[in-house]
């Protein structure tokens, strides 16, 4: 199989992770991965090369993204959207066990849940927390 190949396979699997979890962290490897790639594509036999070029591609990104995103967090008037989901209502699609996460409804979006206790289909819930893949949920005893 060819380096490229390879490369580019890494690379769809590290963005679809990234996709999924939705940090950042896995990006930065993703690009580097395709950069990585492109230069197996025009030096195959130069391994070497491809993974310093892939792996200063996601130091360089890693480091000089970080203050920026930063700034963006920090600048006047941002708020994560996500974050005004504390405190909302919603409602179980798919059972919650305190082992398994289930899925649940807030405004017309579902989004994966956990909650430290058994909570059934159709049951209403409070948004507790907010984790960057699950949202932390009560009963809601309203």
């Amino acid at each position: 199989m060819d380096w490229w190949l390879i490369w580019l396979i890494a690379a769809g699997a590290l963005i679809v992770i990234e996709m999924l979890t939705l940090t950042f962290y896995l990006l930065w490897l993703g690009i580097g991965t395709l950069a990585a790639a492109v230069v197996a594509i025009a030096a195959p036999e130069a391994i070497l090369l491809q993974v310093i070029v892939g792996s200063v591609v996601a130091l360089v990104l890693t480091v000089f993204t970080k203050p920026l995103t930063r700034r963006f967090h920090n600048g006047k008037g941002f708020k994560d959207a996500v974050d005004d989901l504390v405190g909302l209502q919603g409602t179980v699609v798919e059972d919650i066990h305190p082992d398994a996460p289930g899925i649940v409804k807030v405004g017309s979006e579902t989004w994966s849940a956990k909650s430290e206790e058994e909570i059934g289909k159709g049951e209403t819930v409070i948004v507790v927390h907010r984790g960057s893949a699950f949202l932390q949920v009560n009963k809601w005893g309203g």
